[in-house]
């Protein structure tokens, strides 16, 4: 005759909670895997993601001699119907310099149309180096229908970028921006 074991519920029990406590923690993991990646870039300038700085760290930033260059680009996603532009094409500049660059943006459509900025530089090396102090991409912009306007972008790169071995060659960065309609405002449209 084969005795069978009786299970024990205070065992099941406790490896029900760890299994529980397991997946709430990669659930919650989940949640914050957006918020955590977006930290991570924006301290390692990881996939092009620029710096943000405030006006006295700017202030304290050494001008150097060596010269670069900045080329402006600017997108819509598909369905935005904003007119989005680069008042400039390039600016020329010396490292540690700040500059102002503006973007026009005019709403093409009858509706008030409110769109977030998703930016990156190129090559990819840059973004810890780029900084900007004041720029229309943090925060969220709204047009009525038929407005235009004119958004600054106050930016300098950092002269650390002259003592980075895969930073110090680069002569041009691209600056991108896309504009995308906010989920609240494109619910307007189909209403």
């Amino acid at each position: 005759m084969v005795a069978h074991a009786v299970p024990d519920p205070g065992k099941n029990r406790r490896v029900g909670l760890i299994a529980a406590a397991g997946a709430l923690a990669m659930l919650g993991l989940g949640y914050a895997s957006v918020p955590l990646y977006r930290m991570f870039c924006q301290a390692t300038g990881y996939g092009g993601t620029t710096q943000r700085a405030d006006a006295a760290k700017a202030a304290a930033v050494k001008v150097g001699a060596k010269m670069i260059r900045v080329r402006f680009d600017a997108n819509v996603a598909p369905g935005m119907p904003w007119q989005f532009r680069p008042e400039q094409v390039t600016q020329d500049m010396k490292v540690g310099e700040r500059k102002l660059a503006t973007y026009y943006a005019h709403n093409l459509s009858g509706r008030a149309v409110t769109g977030t900025a998703s930016f990156n530089v190129s090559p990819e090396q840059a973004g810890k180096y780029f900084n900007k102090i004041q720029c229309f991409c943090f925060t969220e912009q709204k047009l009525n229908p038929g407005q235009e306007v004119r958004m600054p972008v106050i930016y300098y790169v950092d002269p650390a970028i002259l003592d980075d071995p895969g930073a110090s060659n680069i002569e041009e960065i691209t600056l991108s921006y896309t504009f995308n309609e906010t989920p609240e405002s494109a619910a307007t449209a189909t209403k």
